[in-house]
């Protein structure tokens, strides 16, 4: 069976995805098997959307190449290019599916032109916490659904880590009514900046790179990017007077690592299992490093005497949800296959609300009490 019809019986339901890897591996190598292990080398290249050693997000690939390489005894080796080393960032995507590369690392939002229904894997506005999102992808149905869509363009996609709650943004001048945003130039991507715009803001797109030159000359009255610890980093209480929350754009964005499906079904069992653990692991690791460095670095924003760090007025957040509900509809009308697994979103939410309700939002209540 050639891959154009392994991967359409994969998208139809036809074939499942043991049956596939199955099918890709049937290459001739010598397979593992219970007590036998291959000794074939396999040498990988990751293609990644974020700069060479950014802090988390780069060091967890290279965290990963790592863990292959000693779990396998080197016989999985992965070689982590940054964005722009081997192929320009947004680019990473087609690279795995061409293989150029055998996997690669970002956010599926970036790749919601090609396929629209990947927004809902990263995250979107109002929608679920980091983890929810763990919660739904590995025990609510998303990642045989992620899977399905990815396998369409031959890629099998895994979880690799998540922001938390982000925070709202970077503002020169203060937010008391949704009134402050008519006009506002900020720079929010994807579905949070259609929301912003229903909102009368005028959302801008400029990589990171640019965006402290962006406020720092006018061309944005306010950022958002992702918590204080990258904020931080990236010098933005040098220029902006008032830090808002919470992140209502992206209240857990989810990454991930996307793998050539062909090339890791040619992969011995043992080693599908030593890269699937530790994806796991960065996972983990992921939102975990966030957790730990966004607590650390508040604390340092919060002793600049120039920043006010401040919550978004109550009228806004209302607004901005109402707002978010009739553009994630619209998307969701986008196809059929967007519209399937927004519907698995919301099943699971209205799912886990009682539970939530009872249990981690009591106890954080309780903690201000």
């Amino acid at each position: 069976m050639n891959r154009r019809k392994i991967i359409q019986g994969i998208a139809a339901g036809t074939i499942g995805l043991p049956l596939a890897l199955r099918l890709f591996g049937g290459r001739g190598h010598a397979q593992s098997t219970a007590g036998t292990v291959s000794g074939e080398r396999f040498n990988w290249k990751m293609v990644t959307t974020w700069p060479p050693g950014f802090p988390i997000l780069g060091e967890g690939c290279q965290m990963l190449a790592d863990m292959c390489r000693e779990m396998s005894g080197g016989r999985l080796n992965i070689t982590v290019y940054g964005g722009g080393e081997l192929v320009p960032a947004l680019e990473a995507f087609d690279a795995v599916r061409q293989g150029a590369a055998e996997v690669g690392s970002g956010a599926a939002y970036y790749w919601s032109g090609k396929l629209p229904a990947a927004q809902f894997f990263a995250g979107f506005p109002f929608g679920m916490n980091a983890q929810q999102m763990n919660a739904w992808l590995l025990s609510g149905g998303g990642l045989e659904l992620w899977r399905e869509l990815y396998a369409t363009v031959g890629l099998l996609p895994f979880a690799g880590g998540n922001t938390g709650v982000q925070m709202g943004g970077w503002f020169n001048r203060e937010i008391n009514t949704v009134a402050d945003f008519r006009g506002l130039k900020m720079r929010m991507p994807g579905l949070g900046g259609r929301v912003l715009e229903r909102l009368g803001g005028t959302p801008v797109l400029l990589p990171g790179g640019e965006i402290y030159t962006g406020l720092e000359r006018g061309i944005l009255d306010a950022t958002e990017w992702v918590g204080p610890y990258h904020d931080y980093i990236m010098g933005f209480h040098e220029i902006a007077k008032y830090y808002y929350y919470p992140g209502w754009h992206e209240p857990g964005t989810n990454f991930e690592f996307f793998v050539n499906l062909e090339k890791f079904g040619e992969l011995p069992p043992d080693l599908q299992q030593i890269f699937t653990i530790a994806t796991h692991y960065i996972n983990l690791y992921t939102l975990s490093a966030f957790e730990a460095k966004n607590a650390e670095y508040l604390a340092k924003l919060k002793e600049v005497p120039t920043l006010s760090v401040r919550p978004y007025p109550e009228e806004l957040l209302t607004l901005a949800r109402r707002a978010s509900l009739e553009v994630m509809e619209e998307y969701a009308d986008s196809d059929a296959t967007t519209r399937k697994v927004y519907d698995s979103i919301l099943r699971f939410q209205r799912l886990a609300k009682p539970w939530n309700a009872i249990t981690e939002r009591w106890y954080y209540d309780g903690l201000e009490s």
